[in-house]
């Protein structure tokens, strides 16, 4: 096997520990700088140039993208992929991490537990947000920031408006979210690797400082997961679409609360911590699924005319309700059921006999005209608006001088 590692940092601890463990195991490895590469795209031939050569053949590549180099690195990463060769995580779950605000609203739609979280843009909102996360003290983040870097705590109401307004003048984009008391100064770091975590520290902060993290003086310890939040850092990371991912949580009175998803997570922390082989782990993933790999399955899907993949909900009052999934008889409709969403839970391939309940969600691929039957009426038109003649009103006719009543 093949095997780039992309990153800028061939002498940082995790690059050289990915190298290490894949020579180890007879793979031969690069470590290939993520600005050095060239994109060519032709009609059904995209190709890469590296340091200004076509580059080799590569069965697989684990990406390292720095946070500075999250657009060039993604378009590098999305390059392989429409090479047919294996990423360990895709350009869509790296650019989905990177958003703090964007994987938290990806996260609480699937019901994912997260700390109320608030993003506001008008100074005159940020009082009514304060109050809506629970009052003071708030916790103040940028939106894109790493190891720490860009997170504040506000005791205060006043300090938290102060510090907001400082950073929107600097046309920062800054969330607010709620401080999980019982969680002060410690979180939990669970290394995902697939469908497991591999490894999991509790990062404990120092002195007066509230963030844990090791980058900023924090102390680690092993620690083994309860189940609960074992399955909330997998979910958490296979939402998002990584394979590989450090996941950042808080000890809630209510449970796992996540923080973050990093799809670039150090190792040294926490195999110095738990001494466990977490490089070695993510390789030996990686060399399973180039034997075996994951697809894009809803890219895959819907290059046929007529066909794709979409989301139908059974909602309360539904003919569908009560009955089977057989009972629905979706095959003579030529469509395939994928996944059923219930509530927290994805049921993979859900068999035929089973019973749909108010606010199922089922995940199908087939003809996209039976789905739109599929839907209630009333969604229906809102999907479907006819297209009627333009109006004649104040924006559309303007006065004599040809400009517009309103701007």
């Amino acid at each position: 096997m093949k095997l780039a590692i992309l990153s800028r940092a061939p002498n940082a601890y995790s690059t050289r520990r990915l190298k290490e463990a894949a020579l180890d195991r007879g793979i031969n490895v690069k470590v290939l700088d993520t600005l050095k590469f060239a994109i060519d795209l032709k009609r059904g031939n995209p190709d890469l140039y590296f340091r200004g050569k076509q580059l080799s053949d590569y069965d697989a590549v684990l990406p390292r993208i720095g946070a500075s180099v999250t657009y060039y690195g993604t378009a590098v990463v999305r390059q392989f992929q429409e090479m047919d060769v294996f990423c360990a995580n895709t350009a869509h779950g790296i650019a989905n991490s990177r958003d703090k605000l964007r994987s938290l609203q990806i996260l609480a739609r699937h019901h994912i537990g997260i700390p109320e979280t608030t993003f506001v843009r008008d100074k005159r909102d940020v009082l009514p947000a304060i109050e809506r996360v629970g009052g003071a003290p708030v916790i103040i983040k940028l939106i894109e920031g790493t190891q720490g870097i860009g997170v504040l705590l506000a005791d205060t109401v006043k300090a938290a408006e102060s510090i907001i307004e400082l950073l929107q003048s600097q046309k920062q984009n800054v969330l607010i979210q709620k401080f999980v008391a019982e969680s002060r100064g410690r979180d939990i770091r669970a290394l995902v690797v697939g469908d497991r975590v591999v490894a999991a520290m509790r990062r404990v902060a120092q002195g007066q400082e509230f963030r844990s993290n090791v980058h900023r003086g924090g102390v680690a310890e092993p620690v083994d997961l309860p189940d609960e939040y074992a399955e909330a850092a997998i979910r958490s990371a296979q939402i998002l679409g990584l394979r590989v991912a450090g996941v950042d949580m808080l000890e809630s009175a209510t449970g796992p609360q996540i923080m973050e998803v990093n799809s670039s997570p150090g190792l040294e922390g926490i195999e110095t911590c738990t001494q466990l082989d977490v490089a070695g782990a993510i390789i030996d993933y990686i060399a399973a699924q180039v034997e075996f790999p994951e697809i894009d399955i809803r890219q895959r899907l819907t290059v046929s005319k007529g066909y794709g993949v979409s989301e139908i909900l059974i909602p309360e009052g539904s003919e569908y309700v009560g009955k089977t999934i057989a009972d629905v008889d979706l095959s003579s409709k030529d469509l395939n059921v994928l996944t059923l969403n219930r509530g927290s839970k994805v049921i993979p391939n859900p068999k035929a006999e089973r019973i749909l309940e108010p606010g199922d969600k089922l995940l199908c691929f087939g003809k996209l005209e039976s789905m739109r039957g599929m839907v209630p009426a009333r969604a229906q038109r809102k999907r479907q608006p006819k297209v009627m003649d333009l109006p004649d009103t104040d924006v559309t006719n303007p006065d004599s001088d040809g400009q517009n009543r309103h701007d």
